[in-house]
């Protein structure tokens, strides 16, 4: 059961990139939640995938020489639906369909697999722990990065183009 929840219904064993493959994952699955009880059931869906990301990531690594394997993605679901708090949180605030913030979605995934991959501080600090939380925490940190930059976009766009 472990492997299944941090691999995300083994989309983790996709190859190449297992990361971007369980980032994509967590798109229709935020769709979903994000359809059946808008930004607040997304909320408290980040945290639980989060808590369950850390005890299933304690589980799959324990006494084993990699702290953080590549097909352990439930992280990036994690990071990626943070990164995604404001199209959410927008979306059921004005009570519109989500799918028409689609510039958001683009601009949340983007920039969460640019701050996964290449690590700023303190993406990079957090991935130096060589512990679950670490494994957690480095993606949830890239996410709500990547969530101040879908805002920031976001402010832009509006105040800019519109």
């Amino acid at each position: 059961m472990t492997r299944f929840i941090a691999t995300v219904f083994y989309v983790g064993l996709l190859r190449p990139g297992p990361g971007t493959w369980g980032s994509a994952a967590a798109l229709p699955l935020m769709y979903i939640i994000h359809l059946l009880g808008g930004f607040p059931l997304l909320a408290i869906m980040t945290l639980v995938v989060f808590v369950l990301g850390w005890w299933a990531t304690m589980v799959e690594t324990k006494g084993k020489g990699d702290h953080d394997p590549s097909e352990i993605v439930i992280d990036e679901v994690a990071g990626q639906w943070i990164a995604l708090w404001p199209v959410s949180f927008g979306a059921w605030h004005q009570g519109m369909d989500v799918t028409a913030l689609w510039p958001g979605w683009i601009t949340a995934f983007l920039a969460f697999r640019l701050f996964d991959i290449f690590k700023p501080w303190p993406v990079s600090w957090a991935d130096r722990k060589s512990t679950p939380l670490g494994v957690m925490l480095d993606d949830v940190l890239a996410g709500y990065m990547a969530a101040i930059v879908v805002v920031i976009f976001g402010v832009l766009y509006h105040a800019v183009l519109i």
